[in-house]
């Protein structure tokens, strides 16, 4: 055998054990590669600030813990406490609502009322009971499980922002691309990736805030719900009203028509029409421009809300990161590709 053959017949052998041995923690360690990559310029800012790189890294990486994990950590941990201690007499409440809306609804529903009226008749408190506890039970083994995986990406985050510069410069020596054309693939993810990221959380922000001062005023807990709001809102056109809609039902089961209209057309009107639909593409585009450094191919916003809604379709709630991700990785290729073919045109 071939000295070449051999090496690389130990090199894919070490390759598929490497990949067994960390197929556990490949996505945690994909998300906390391009979180880090998203929160590049960052880095550089607060090395500038701290001048010392480990304080740098490890401020940066307690700031993505704070901003990003510990509301939703929040979420999902009173989210459990609050279905573990359901009443069946809220239960029946609003399902004693819901029969008597069906049985008489208004003038303008009535079309519906041969079509609802079967379907709340096999509902019982005890099976809404029941499924509130599995769902409880559920939503804690998954909060169990986000917040582990939070912890690791945020481990995952502090070696990547640390060791990231020699990882590069290994891979720039190893990989069979000029060193221009690694740097610019680098570059340009790091830019979409940038946009992306910041995006997510500016427009998550103002749509939670919305949201949140919205119900408090209802008599709600505003931060719990602007946080649900403003990760609900990630999920385009139909996330907002898995929000609203239950508050909705509620005040009208309880009497306030008043709250229940105003909840309704709220969410409508200011936050879905006015923020999603015409403030959210201004933010995108503005970050846009300042992410985005002289000689940058800016990332169309149309498709970076495609990328985001695939990436969510297809990987769940990490999709909003790896969705654009792959996009970018993919673009970049075929503009080296293009760039190539260019060289070889000009030689010929």
């Amino acid at each position: 055998m071939k000295p070449q053959f051999f090496t690389i017949t130990l090199f894919a052998t070490a390759l598929y054990w490497m990949y067994l041995l960390y197929l556990p923690f490949l996505l945690v360690i994909t998300i906390a590669v391009l979180l880090a990559i998203s929160t590049a310029n960052i880095q550089k800012y607060f090395e500038k600030i701290f001048r010392y790189k480990l304080l740098a890294i490890s401020i940066s990486s307690l700031l993505l813990g704070v901003l990003f994990f510990a509301p939703l950590g929040y979420f999902l941990a009173t989210l459990t406490i609050k279905l573990n201690s359901l009443e069946p007499e809220m239960l029946h409440k609003i399902q004693l609502y819901i029969k008597n809306f069906i049985a008489s609804p208004p003038e303008y529903l009535l079309f519906l009322k041969p079509y609802l009226a079967g379907a709340i008749e096999d509902v019982s408190i005890k099976a809404l009971t029941t499924n509130a506890l599995m769902i409880a039970g559920k939503v804690g083994t998954f909060s169990a499980g986000f917040l582990k995986n939070a912890f690791l990406i945020i481990i995952f985050y502090f070696f990547a922002q640390y060791n990231g510069s020699l990882i590069i410069s290994f891979l720039q020596r190893i990989v069979q691309i000029s060193v221009e054309e690694s740097t610019q693939l680098v570059k340009e993810l790091s830019a979409v990736m940038s946009v992306v990221f910041y995006s997510i959380i500016a427009t998550a922000m103002l749509e939670g805030v919305l949201f949140g001062v919205a119900i408090s005023y209802m008599g709600y807990n505003g931060l719990l719900f602007g946080i649900m709001y403003g990760f609900a809102s990630l999920v385009p056109v139909v996330g907002g009203i898995f929000m609203w809609l239950p508050f909705m039902i509620y005040e009208f089961s309880i009497g306030n028509n008043t709250n229940a209209i105003f909840i309704a057309l709220y969410s409508i009107v200011i936050i879905s029409i006015v923020a999603d639909t015409f403030v959210k593409p201004f933010i995108i585009k503005d970050i846009n421009k300042r992410v985005l450094e002289d000689g940058d191919t800016p990332m169309n916003e149309l498709l970076i809300f495609f990328a985001i809604l695939a990436g969510l379709t297809t990987f769940g709630f990490w999709g909003m990161i790896l969705g654009p991700a792959i996009t970018a990785f993919f673009l970049t290729i075929l503009r080296l590709f293009e760039d190539r073919t260019k060289e070889c045109e000009v030689n010929k």
